[in-house]
């Protein structure tokens, strides 16, 4: 397929409509729903800018674009079901999202090769790590949209919590999962301490949920990734979120003291 004909912008429209299926009547559902088609819009950008930054030529670009406009597509079948985007307490997201993809035939345009490469990154990007097969171009964006989606995660995250602080009677779907104590759980500062990712089941308090993000760092796979996400801010932010005490403190410490020395060493 030439690279002129790349069918982006029948992507985009099918996206909005596909997405557009699960509004309806509730209010607390539909802004969740849009919540998931603002943070799409982002990771596209976010992604864009990483490929640039790593001298990707233009099937890369477009490849990388395809899989970060197609990569929660899963979310929104499954937040209008379950009113939730926890997997565990759901659908597998990610797997749910190739499911779709394959039934409605959207890319079936694209080259075997490419279409893999999609549906390989979609499936992977939102589990704990990536499989240790992945090589080549499948393993170059399953890197990049896990990076790219985090960036914007991170951002939203920020603005969320900090709504939920403002206003702690509004409707959030995980402020009915995990109670809003004063604590962080001993076990996630211990494991963020150690340099490893948190596990879901760790979290028993918002703040612990509030407190795993800052793990991520240790996925993130590009110097550009850690980078960016140093000039946001949100790490900061996030952990202004939490109690201020010696502990807190110290993981602040270790968790951007690892990503000023990655970003300035370069990783990936």
């Amino acid at each position: 397929m030439p690279i002129e004909s790349y069918p982006l912008d029948n992507f985009r429209r099918w996206f909005e409509t596909f997405t557009s299926r699960f509004f309806g009547d509730d209010a607390c559902v539909n802004a969740h729903l849009r919540l998931k088609q603002q943070h799409t819009q982002r990771t596209c950008a976010e992604i864009l800018i990483l490929a640039e930054h790593l001298a990707l030529d233009e099937r890369q670009r477009h490849v990388a674009e395809v899989v970060a406009l197609f990569h929660d597509v899963g979310r929104f079948p499954q937040f209008a079901e379950y009113q939730t985007f926890n997997d565990a307490r759901s659908v597998n997201h990610s797997l749910l999202g190739v499911e779709i993809l394959r039934r409605e035939g959207i890319l079936s345009v694209l080259r075997r090769e490419d279409r893999q490469w999609v549906e390989t990154a979609i499936e992977h990007h939102g589990g704990k790590s990536l499989p240790a097969g992945l090589t080549g171009q499948a393993l170059l964006f399953s890197k990049l949209i896990r990076d790219a989606d985090k960036l914007d995660i991170y951002r939203t995250a920020v603005q969320l919590y900090r709504q939920y602080r403002a206003d702690p009677a509004a409707e959030f779907w995980w402020k009915f999962e995990l109670p809003d104590e004063p604590r962080v759980s001993a076990v996630v500062l211990e494991t963020i301490m150690n340099g490893r990712l948190t596990e879901h089941g760790m979290m028993q308090t918002l703040n612990d949920m509030i407190a795993c993000k800052l793990s991520w760092v240790y996925d993130m796979n590009f110097a550009i990734s850690l980078a960016r996400l140093r000039a946001q801010g949100s790490l900061e932010q996030l952990l202004a979120f939490l109690p201020a005490t010696p502990e807190i403190e110290r993981l602040g410490e270790k968790v951007l003291a690892y990503v000023d020395e990655r970003a300035h060493q370069g990783i990936g």
